[in-house]
């Protein structure tokens, strides 16, 4: 599993876990308007601090199998979560969501089925990391745009182009994922 431990409590791991315990504050914070701007400040925090985890389990040679889990888990929940939120409070559109929900859910359902069957892992692809970070910004910036924000027409240009950007670099890891999934399938078979 590439010189990953079985170590829990690193500070990675723990980087990974305060990501996913700010997600609730920061939905609480986008849902009222008085609170907005501080919700777009933390969800930015949350976001970006997407490969801070990465690296520093890289750097301190703090790679567990937890933080290969935790971690691409973090920026799921945290994109969902944001997604969700800004489709509710009506400053992203559904059929965008549902073009970045709906590859998850598959994504997800994959997973879930190796996990159960006890079956290959299949490793993150640099260019899902890629797309993941592209939409990180994206979705969050037509939001911004939408709320009216500084610079708002330019930042809701910057986060379409981002987003379609995004959108295909995530369906290509998609297909990426499905390739890796077969030929592991197709290895575990013979």
């Amino acid at each position: 599993m590439g010189g990953a431990d079985r170590r829990v409590l690193t500070v990675p791991n723990a980087l990974s876990a305060l990501r996913i315990l700010m997600i609730p504050v920061f939905v609480v914070l986008l849902s009222d308007e008085d609170s907005r701007l501080a919700g777009f400040l933390l969800m930015g925090a949350v976001i970006s601090t997407d490969w801070v985890d990465g690296l520093v389990a890289r750097r301190t040679g703090q790679i567990t199998e937890l933080g290969k889990l935790l971690d691409p888990l973090a920026d799921r929940l945290a994109m969902a979560a944001a997604i969700i939120t800004l489709v509710v409070i009506d400053l992203f559109p559904l059929w965008a969501a549902l073009l970045i929900l709906a590859r998850d859910a598959v994504v997800l359902v994959a997973a879930v089925w190796l996990a159960l069957r006890g079956g290959p892992r299949i490793d993150v692809r640099p260019i899902g990391k890629y797309a993941t970070f592209t939409l990180m910004w994206g979705i969050p910036a037509v939001a911004w745009g939408n709320a009216g924000f500084l610079l708002d027409d330019f930042v809701t240009v910057l986060g379409w182009v981002w987003f379609v950007v995004g959108t295909v670099e995530y369906y290509a890891a998609a297909v990426a994922y499905a390739i890796d999934l077969r030929r592991a399938l197709a290895t575990e078979r013979a």
